[in-house]
C-alpha cells in the first residue's frame, strides 16, 4: 500500500504539491510513482525560472526499467529545483515526501492548489489502477 499523506495535494499523473507558506509549492512524485519505477538511477529536474504549463513534461525520472516524464501539476515558474538529486536520485525512492522534492514553483494562479486531487480523491485514482 501506497503512502498518501493527508496535507499534500496530488495530481492524477502522480505527482504531489506542498503548499509552502510563502505562496510557493514544493513538487514531487508520490510513494506510488517511485515503487512502480523501481531503484531510480537519474533525475533531470527543470531549470529554476523555467516557466512551465500546468499538465506540462518538465522532468524525467529514470530507473534501471523504464524512463518517466514528470509533469507540471500547476502552472508556475521554478523558484529552486533540489540539487541532492543529480548525485543521489535514490533519495527519491528513500524519501518521496521529503528530502525527495523535486522542485519548489510559484504558481501563476495561487487558486490552483486547490483544484488538485486530495488524499482521498488521490487514494481513489490509485485504487482504479
Amino acid at each position: 500500500m501506497s503512502k498518501v499523506p493527508a496535507e499534500l495535494k496530488y495530481a492524477k499523473s502522480h505527482e504531489w504539491v506542498k503548499p509552502l507558506p510563502d505562496g510557493s509549492v514544493l513538487v514531487g512524485i508520490t510513494d506510488y510513482a517511485q515503487q512502480s519505477l523501481g531503484d531510480l538511477v537519474f533525475v533531470e529536474v527543470p531549470k529554476t525560472g523555467r516557466k512551465l504549463a500546468a499538465g506540462e513534461a518538465c522532468a524525467v525520472v529514470e530507473s534501471v526499467k523504464a524512463a518517466s516524464d514528470v509533469y507540471a501539476p500547476l502552472a508556475g515558474e521554478v523558484t529552486d529545483a533540489n540539487p541532492k538529486l543529480a548525485d543521489a536520485p535514490e533519495t527519491l525512492n528513500a524519501d518521496p515526501y521529503g528530502a525527495g522534492w523535486l522542485w519548489k514553483l510559484k504558481p501563476a494562479n495561487p487558486a490552483d492548489v486547490d483544484g488538485l486531487l486530495d488524499a482521498a480523491g488521490y487514494e481513489k485514482v490509485l485504487a482504479d489502477l
